[in-house]
């Protein structure tokens, strides 16, 4: 399975496209719809077809890390809130969480309620992070 089109829309949507080098919430220098690593740094500049290409990079990590993990069935709908989420808390974090032990366990609703959550960073709870959790959840539960 593969990210939809749709997973990729609300990524971009709480991503948001930025084309010069910023540090997100959580203090790590990010571009593009969310790109971080070691290519990115203070000063970088990139256009909208070099983020579209770091995008469809990392949505392919990000979607092998899914499959992975997961040892449940999935519908497109969970698949892709799930990229969204552990493209957004990343690979430790998703891997170390309750919702995917619920998951895993089959516990699909509770596994949902998990998202909630996941709405502060650097123990600030963030108005962006709670919208997204609430359309992922929303979608997943689809």
């Amino acid at each position: 399975m593969n990210i939809s089109k749709n997973g990729v829309d609300l990524i971009k949507q709480f991503e948001g496209l930025k084309l010069n080098a910023y540090k997100c919430p959580a203090g790590i220098w990010t571009i593009g719809w969310g790109h971080t690593g070691k290519d990115v740094f203070k000063g970088l500049k990139i256009n909208e077809k070099e983020a579209q290409i770091f995008l469809l990079n990392d949505l392919k990590i990000h979607s092998s890390y899914i499959k992975k993990l997961t040892k449940v069935p999935l519908n497109q709908n969970q698949f892709d809130a799930l990229v969204s989420f552990e493209y957004n808390i990343g690979y430790s974090a998703f891997k170390n969480s309750t919702l995917l032990k619920l998951l895993n366990q089959k516990k699909y609703n509770l596994a949902a309620d998990e998202f909630d959550k996941w709405i502060y960073a650097n123990k600030k709870k963030l108005n962006g992070l709670i919208n997204r959790r609430k359309k992922e959840k929303e979608l997943f539960l689809k």
